[in-house]
């Protein structure tokens, strides 16, 4: 059998896997084990089995996952994600469809502390939902706002997922968590015209709330402060050469210790949960990425990523081409199979790729994180949709498909804008750095 055949072979049989509920990390291990015990030997196999997982383990780079993951559980139990809500209210709750506005604005305000968008999509479903509802907001959206929302968790630095390609793709965390700051910024903007523009033609959909005098507006931002004290500590950290990556988290999870115990908002048994979460969260990404690895290894031995490569080089067509097929291909996929799972399948796929055709990596991660991102909201694996239903059981599953169906024309026009101006992207991990 040719090493072609055999890379196709275990890519059906890891997708088989995957269709019969086996989870992604462990049908990725498994794929990969006998993939290689298949090309190369089975004492290889094993031996390359007992390596790669104690490498991964026992890695310091991934030791900034869990730091991360436990700074935005801390905040979340320390009561900043309240006061973050209240600020970004106080400041534009006012404005046509106002508590839409403000749970996209506090949802970027707290991804820029947590760096999940299911965590971001479950907490600020908790506090904004019930606003919502009271207000007599439009149910599409409203959930839609939430689950849209919370996909920013995942482009707004600090990312576990940029933490993820980083470590695949030997990439520096730092630069890719700069880069990503403006095409954030660019894509909240756009969710918040979304709202506004929405609201505006149909007064309905989400009533204007009171106005806020302008002391309440400043006495409100000390509750936005402390999520901003937390990004900036991490990133303006990173940025001025204080910190490694591992540091700024356990600097970020020390702060946002520290206001919880400042405020007295975080009671043991909150301290405990955010613990025992952080756990459970930071064991399925390192299996995850672990599952990459040995995966990557079998594709790599087969050398399909690169003849994959060659092909598409070879190609008598612009590369933009190729691009566009491959991003259909993320969306698709994301689409089908959680987002996660599916882009740490196809990286060691795709990414050889992109470098191949002449992509900067950089700019590369950030677009493909944008579009594997829409995949959390799209039918019919939307983790962040189910997510918000579970919080809003009386609303079909369906209206809130519908509410977040108008936003992904915001991820349309922010990605194609960071493909006519890659700058967007590029330039200030270029000027920083």
């Amino acid at each position: 059998m040719s090493p072609d055949t055999a890379a196709i072979l275990g890519l059906i049989f890891l997708f088989m896997l995957m269709a019969l509920r086996m989870p992604v990390s462990f049908a990725m291990i498994l794929a990969g084990f006998l993939g290689n015990a298949w090309i190369i030997s089975t004492d290889a196999a094993i031996y390359m089995l007992a390596t790669n997982v104690w490498g991964q383990l026992s890695s310091y780079g991934l030791s900034v996952i869990p730091l991360f993951v436990l700074m935005g559980q801390l905040a979340f139990h320390s009561g900043i994600t309240e006061r973050l809500y209240n600020a970004a209210y106080k400041w534009v709750g006012r404005l046509p469809g106002g508590l839409a506005g403000t749970t996209i604005l506090s949802s970027a305000g707290f991804a820029a502390i947590c760096g999940s968008n299911s965590a971001t999509s479950a907490t600020m479903g908790t506090i904004a939902l019930p606003e919502m509802k009271r207000y007599e907001y439009d149910a599409a959206l409203s959930t839609g706002s939430v689950a849209i929302g919370g996909t920013l968790g995942v482009v707004i630095p600090p990312s576990v997922v940029l933490i993820i390609i980083a470590v695949q793709t030997e990439q520096s965390i730092t630069r890719l968590f700069i880069a990503s700051i403006v095409p954030g910024v660019i894509l909240t903007l756009l969710f918040l015209v979304t709202v506004f523009w929405r609201c505006l033609r149909n007064p309905h959909l989400g009533p204007p709330g009171p106005r806020a005098a302008m002391r309440e507006k400043l006495l409100s931002l000390s509750g936005a402060a402390e999520a901003m004290m937390l990004f900036a500590l991490v990133i303006g950290g990173l940025y001025a050469g204080w910190f490694t990556p591992t540091e700024a988290g356990a600097a970020g999870s020390f702060g946002a210790l520290l206001i919880g115990l400042a405020r007295r908002k975080l009671s043991k048994p909150d301290f405990f949960r955010a613990v025992a979460e952080t756990i459970r969260i930071s064991a399925m990404v390192v299996l995850l990425i672990t599952g990459a690895v040995i995966f990557g290894r079998f594709l790599t031995v087969t050398r399909l990523p690169f003849e994959l490569a060659d092909w598409a080089v070879s190609l008598h067509v612009p590369r933009e081409v190729i691009l566009f097929v491959v991003l259909v291909i993320y969306l698709v996929g994301g689409c089908l199979m959680d987002a996660l799972g599916f882009l740490v399948v196809t990286i060691p796929i795709f990414f050889p790729l992109a470098q191949a055709l002449g992509f900067d990596p950089v700019w590369y991660t950030v677009v493909i994180t944008l579009v594997t991102t829409m995949g959390a909201v799209t039918p019919p694996v939307g983790v962040n949709v189910y997510i918000v239903s579970a919080l809003s059981p009386d609303v079909p599953i369906a209206t809130i498909f519908r509410g977040v169906s108008i936003f992904l024309v915001a991820y349309v026009i922010c990605l194609v804008l960071l493909m006519l101006f890659p700058e967007m992207a590029l330039y200030l991990p270029r000027s920083l750095m």
